[in-house]
């Protein structure tokens, strides 16, 4: 194990998982700053509601890869075992503190997805079922996020893991709810935003 391999492949995660896909998308695109419209959020999410269904999926995809790529080909600066893991974590950490967004940034969702479908791919596509059947019974990402990410970490616990990836799913879902909470405050309250599964633009866009 090398300290300054693994420090830099730490940081170039880190890095990646910072850029803000779906921001910069709006503004190089559109000139539209998506944190001046629908939830404020840089997520896919927002990206999706605010520019559209093919920017948000442009979005998410983005996202999702800049969790998949610290995991899969970052770590491979260092032979630590723990490399992969720890890459995908700053990565996720990247995103929701992103240092292009004086750390600030989004949920950490798809990101973690990335991560997680590349350290713990079963786990994950069981939380993606449950997202998926949360979000259409409620038309709530949000709740269908929370949902997915307690999903996730309690998966890890019931498959063949080792002790880190299911204390860094049990704290990715903390951070993730933690990162919710504004909408969980809006989900008691009846007041959550709900997407719309027609083929138009959702309501409210620009």
């Amino acid at each position: 194990m090398s300290i300054l391999w693994c420090g830099l492949a730490i940081i170039l995660s880190y890095l990646l998982g910072s850029v803000p896909t779906g921001l910069w998308l709006g503004l190089r695109l559109r000139g539209i700053d998506i944190r001046e419209h629908g939830s404020r959020n840089i997520g896919a999410t927002n990206t999706l509601r605010v520019l559209g269904r093919p920017l948000g999926a442009f979005a998410l995809a983005g996202d999702m890869i800049k969790g998949v790529v610290p995991v899969l080909l970052v770590s491979r600066l260092d032979a630590w075992p723990h490399l992969p893991l720890a890459c995908g974590v700053a990565a996720i950490l990247g995103h929701t503190f992103s240092v292009f967004l004086r750390f600030r940034g989004g949920k950490g969702v798809a990101t973690g997805a990335g991560v997680f479908l590349a350290l713990a791919w079963l786990p994950t596509l069981v939380a993606a079922v449950v997202f998926a059947g949360v979000v259409t019974a409620t038309r709530m990402v949000s709740a269908g996020s929370i949902c997915a990410a307690i999903t996730l970490a309690a998966a890890t616990f019931l498959t063949p893991h080792g002790a880190p990836v299911r204390i860094a799913t049990l704290l990715i879902a903390l951070l993730v709810v933690w990162k919710h909470r504004s909408n969980i405050r809006r989900i008691l309250d009846g007041e959550e935003n709900r997407i719309s599964f027609s083929t138009k633009r959702d309501a409210g866009a620009p």
